[in-house]
């Protein structure tokens, strides 16, 4: 039978059969993914191959069918292996905050470069607009003004309020999405927004971290006809097998000047004639997406919510 993994749990998978089923399945031994090492083999949103066990309502994973791409970044326990957040992805959301939580745009640099390195198209999505004070209001406007500028749909919504939710519909329909974020930022709310109908649990903000409470990864049919892969709450986005040479490539803004640079290695950190640094010294490029850039290139790819400037 082929089906769609829809939620993970580890050692098991709930997966999705063609005529609407859902099955549990375990793994048949170990299956090798080109080379990748990875704390998760499957992955949700992957399409696999099953049979259902001999006198038994479950089923067994035999095939991972080849994928159209992943969302990967850095394990948290082992340094060199990947976590697959989510894979055969349409659209890659980011889901931020300007405060309670304050979302950095080191986190919100790091997801969008991932998103540019597997080529999956990716946007920008500020919630709690509700709660804003004008300040943060303004400085809101200027982060989704400079992402729109690179390419990336960028909008700000309220899923206590409504706000704009239908144009997240609009973006989302008959696409398979990705949310990620920091916990707390209300991803989970925004599916129940999205469609109400969703049994989705909700997590309180600790006041004292003010981080949400970690919830299940899974992936959700929405009504209007999206699919929502809806991630446990990230403290830090950590790049996986980074290469420093094309790093700049991900960048859409540098990407466009590299062939003015003088030397055709260039990395934009220290050599003369660099057309990349010229544009952030004379404002073209945001002095804030250059100091992410330049963390990402000297492994300081840690998030802070104590991150200077925007």
């Amino acid at each position: 039978m082929l089906g769609k993994v829809i939620k993970s749990t580890g050692s098991w998978y709930i997966v999705l059969d063609e005529t609407g089923r859902q099955w549990e399945c375990r793994l048949r031994g170990k299956i090798r993914l080109d080379g990748i090492r990875s704390t998760n083999p499957v992955a949700v949103g992957d399409n696999v191959e099953f049979e259902q066990e001999p006198g038994k309502d479950t089923g067994v994973i035999k095939k991972i069918e080849l994928r159209d791409n992943v969302i990967v970044r850095q394990s948290v326990n082992l340094s060199k292996a990947s976590h697959i957040i989510a894979a055969n992805v349409d659209l890659a959301i980011v889901v931020a905050t300007i405060a309670q939580p304050r979302t950095s745009t080191g986190f919100i640099d790091r997801f969008l470069v991932t998103a540019e390195a597997y080529h999956i198209p990716a946007a920008l999505i500020f919630n709690k607009c509700d709660l804003y004070t004008d300040e943060q209001i303004g400085e809101m406007c200027v982060l989704m003004e400079y992402y729109q500028s690179l390419g990336y749909t960028s909008f700000g919504v309220s899923a206590k309020t409504g706000f704009q939710i239908d144009q997240l519909k609009d973006l989302m329909q008959d696409k398979i999405c990705l949310f990620s974020g920091h916990s707390g930022v209300g991803k989970s709310a925004l599916v129940k927004a999205l469609d109400p109908s969703l049994d989705v649990r909700i997590g309180a903000i600790s006041d004292y971290h003010e981080k949400g409470k970690h919830t299940t990864t899974f992936m959700h049919h929405l009504d209007f006809g999206a699919w929502i892969v809806d991630t446990p709450g990230i403290k830090e986005f950590v790049l996986y097998d980074l290469e420093k040479e094309t790093l700049a490539q991900r960048f859409p803004e540098m990407r466009n000047l590299m062939s003015e640079c003088r030397f055709a290695n260039c990395t934009h950190t220290h050599e003369p004639g660099c057309a990349v640094k010229a544009a952030v010294e004379n404002g073209d490029i945001a002095d804030w997406r250059y100091v992410n850039y330049i963390r990402m290139m000297t492994d300081e790819s840690h998030d802070s919510v104590k991150e200077e400037g925007i």
